[in-house]
């Protein structure tokens, strides 16, 4: 039997190890679906333990454990940013990509987490699928690993994902909730097209502009006149590019904005006015639009049951355990979460120093806590021989 607080003491025992591990990732970002120093790490890593792992959509998935009973998939994201790194650390990355998420520290605690469940393999009494994944801030990873088979060969019963969280929430905490965790998130793009002309000259044009403009603000009636307010929707127009002179009207002005939503009505629907709102305003001014959507993600939902449990498993090791906000950021191990049964949690990777807040995720200067990598490691293994445990047949 597995033992949370025996895996929690084995894992810090690993913490050098694991803080190499991260430090190599860390200073080898790279974007995107294209992970190749990275997924070569990971299988290094891997076959160093005597894990088999196979390439699967941009990533890498491996088994660990006894073929024939239940088994528990473990998500850890591997890709980076496209920015350059300022955090001051002697081992930052150079170049124009970064690890300002935190994913080669979930990668790091995926690959401790084998480690432990590769020592204890004939204590499981099924098996743990590990998900390296691509892709997860341009949301296409989990999606591509799941069409191809990630799930299936063999089919798995339940899953878990961790993400740090830096800042005020110090290592030690993790946060859990049941129920709707992140929402849907739905890029766009919005080609708007006239007749260029000159500005002095209107009436020989079609402003695109003005269309632009004119959908702009028409499209702020779908949040708050078109949606129940108890059931959030987020519909927003980051940008908008059009022309170059102070003196042309252009033929095209672009718009580019996500949706995010928690419901699959309303994620529905707010794509459904987006096209017909921006169609409708560019026929009523004499012009045309195209409306494509980039990239999605599901809204992520954590089984109920699932979470109580394994929260109850983490809180064994855990300093503390809070509830994970809802709010209207995405993560697409989503993807997961609507196959079948998972969670998704927060670890807190920051710390009173002051050198944990001087930015937040997404910026050039954050820096993450690397004590968080011992319990992240004993969290994921822990969670799945526990799970396994108690379900097996």
């Amino acid at each position: 039997m597995l033992e949370m607080k025996s895996l929690y003491q084995e894992a810090l025992a690993e913490k050098d190890r694991l803080v190499s591990c991260r430090r190599t990732l860390h200073q080898m970002p790279e974007l995107g679906m294209e992970l190749p120093n990275t997924v070569a790490h990971v299988y290094r890593e891997l076959e160093a333990l005597g894990i088999q792992p196979q390439e699967l959509a941009g990533g890498v998935t491996a088994c660990i454990g006894r073929p024939g009973g239940k088994v528990f998939l473990l998500r850890g994201d591997m890709d980076a940013l496209e920015m350059p790194e300022q955090s001051g650390l002697p081992f930052a990355a150079t170049g124009n990509h970064a690890h300002t998420c935190g994913h080669d520290i979930h990668t790091t605690m995926l690959l401790g987490a084998a480690r432990l469940l590769k020592r204890h393999e004939e204590k499981l009494p099924g098996q743990v699928k590990l998900m390296f994944q691509p892709g997860e801030e341009n949301l296409q990873g989990a999606s591509a690993m799941v069409k191809a088979g990630i799930l299936a060969h063999p089919k798995v019963d339940a899953a878990l994902a961790l993400h740090v969280f830096p800042g005020e929430c110090h290592v030690g905490t993790v946060m859990w909730r049941q129920g709707p965790a992140l929402a849907s998130s739905d890029s766009f793009r919005i080609t708007v097209t006239g007749k260029a002309g000159h500005g002095a000259i209107p009436q020989n044009a079609v402003d695109p502009l003005n269309i632009a403009a004119h959908i702009l603000l028409a499209l702020q009636e779908v949040n708050a006149r078109e949606t129940d307010p108890q059931d959030p929707l987020v519909l927003t127009v980051c940008t908008i590019h059009a022309g170059q002179l102070h003196n042309s009207i252009p033929e095209n002005a672009v718009l580019t904005g996500s949706i995010r939503a928690f419901s699959n009505h309303n994620r529905a629907m707010a794509k459904e006015r987006l096209v017909q709102i921006c169609q409708g305003m560019a026929a009523l001014f004499r012009g045309s639009c195209q409306v494509e959507f980039l990239a999605g993600t599901a809204s992520l939902h954590n089984q109920p049951e699932l979470a109580a449990e394994l929260a109850g498993y983490t809180g064994e090791i855990a300093e503390k355990m809070t509830e994970l906000p809802r709010q209207m950021g995405s993560e697409d191990f989503a993807e997961v979460t609507q196959e079948v049964p998972s969670v998704f949690m927060g670890i807190g990777a920051g710390g009173p120093e002051e050198i944990y807040h001087q930015a937040g995720s997404h910026h050039p200067a954050i820096v993450f806590n690397e004590d968080v990598l011992p319990l992240g490691a004993a969290v994921l293994a822990g969670c799945a021989g526990k799970w396994l445990e108690k379900h097996s047949v």
